[in-house]
């Protein structure tokens, strides 16, 4: 059966829209103020996004029912990578992270109630949020069944207890999707459940920033305390005890959606060694004739094929009904390390420019490094992979 890598034509023109917005909109401002602070905030975010509107960009990944674009998971790799390539592209179409996986989440699993409440407006641009599983040891990390965050039930409702660290967006958001265990232990399999949170609900509280390498996540990485934190029954997202199930709805797309993001800067990165290596010259000739010089661009060319590939390989299983979970963990492990050698190797090959402030590719670097940790350590997903492969082979010679 032949093999088409071609996407179809309105999502090849909407990337190639995308592409130059992009470039003459939103670079400009990550140029001239470097951080999201630095550039306004929130009244930064607003404008980047209502241009984006009118530019007809806004929302790619949501169904037209709440003003999106409706792309499926491989039109969303051509998009997203074209967004990525600015460390503000994301947020100025309102696909950037943990918005972007809400936003998936809300529209597979939340009631119609929910989603006018709090998935249209989160479309818009008119809130954000943030999704709060992350715990500090012993708690939800890399292993999710450690959850230790309890949610108890009480009259008309729950009452829910526990620390969140490394929640991202939670400074400003308008709500927030909490995992709390619902049954069992610590270290249970099961009894998870997913609840809507109100920012304006007192028993939900920001205790503090976390100071990390990275800056371009809006509203930081936070520390958000639970502490008698009251909901109603109608704050259930989904069923109770089926968080976990849910968690795998959001995961694994939004993995490959932060690989596609960062496949767009990874590109950016080399295209400035690219310009480097074409107009330095040194020892007599230009830099980017020198074999050694040759063999890292051609290094970074290979990582960043084969992690498109693999992340368009994971997307259409993904499209196609199925859990992608060695998939998505095959590519999430791939990208995060190429793409930090990408830029790493940009860094190098441009020399003390590299490392100036003259190029964002520093900047870049301190972005692309937490990658390798989150939505799953590297570590992680290669254990994971390797078990699967192990139960297929023993299924097999059963």
């Amino acid at each position: 059966m032949p093999v088409d890598l071609s996407h179809e034509p309105r999502v090849a023109e909407l990337a190639e829209r995308t592409a130059q917005f992009v470039r003459e909109v939103v670079v400009p401002e990550e140029e001239r103020f470097g951080g999201v602070a630095a550039a306004g905030g929130d009244a930064m975010r607003t404008r980047l996004q209502s241009a984006a509107k009118q530019a007809g960009l806004f929302a790619p990944h949501v169904s037209p029912e709440y003003g999106g674009h409706g792309l499926d998971m491989r039109g969303r790799a051509a998009v997203f990578e074209e967004t990525g390539w600015s460390l503000f592209g994301p947020l100025a179409l309102n696909i950037a992270a943990p918005d972007e996986g809400n936003m998936h989440l809300l529209e597979a699993v939340a009631s119609p109630a929910q989603k006018e409440t709090y998935l249209r407006p989160l479309a818009q641009g008119e809130i954000r949020s943030c999704f709060a599983m992350t715990e500090p040891a012993p708690g939800a990390g890399s292993d999710p069944a450690a959850l230790s965050t309890m949610a108890r039930r009480v009259a008309g409702g729950w009452r829910i207890d526990g620390r969140k660290w490394f929640i991202t967006g939670a400074d400003g958001a308008a709500f927030a999707i909490c995992m709390a265990r619902t049954s069992g232990d610590p270290g249970d399999r099961g009894g998870a459940t997913m609840f809507l949170v109100d920012a304006a609900n007192p028993g939900m509280k920001i205790v503090r920033h976390i100071d990390t390498l990275d800056e371009s996540m809006y509203g930081g990485h936070c520390e958000v305390v639970f502490d008698n934190c009251v909901v109603p029954d109608e704050a259930v997202l989904g069923e109770v005890d089926k968080g976990y199930d849910y968690a795998q709805v959001r995961l694994g797309p939004a993995r490959m959606t932060h690989c596609m993001r960062w496949l767009g800067i990874a590109r950016r990165a080399q295209e400035i060694a690219l310009a480097r290596a074409s107009e330095r010259r040194l020892f007599g000739s230009r830099l980017g004739d020198l074999g050694m010089v040759q063999g890292m661009i051609a290094d970074s060319e290979i990582d960043l094929a084969a992690a498109r590939a693999l992340t368009l390989q994971a997307c259409w299983e993904l499209d196609n009904g199925g859990s992608g979970a060695q998939s998505t963990g095959i590519a999430k492990a791939f990208t995060a390390e190429a793409v930090w050698r990408v830029v790493d190797r940009s860094v190098q090959i441009c020399g003390a420019l590299g490392i100036s402030g003259d190029v964002l590719l520093g900047r870049f670097l301190r972005e692309i490094r937490p990658f390798r940790i989150y939505d799953g350590p590297t570590e992680t997903h290669r254990w994971a992979i390797a078990r699967r492969a192990l139960r297929r082979a023993a299924g097999s010679a059963r």
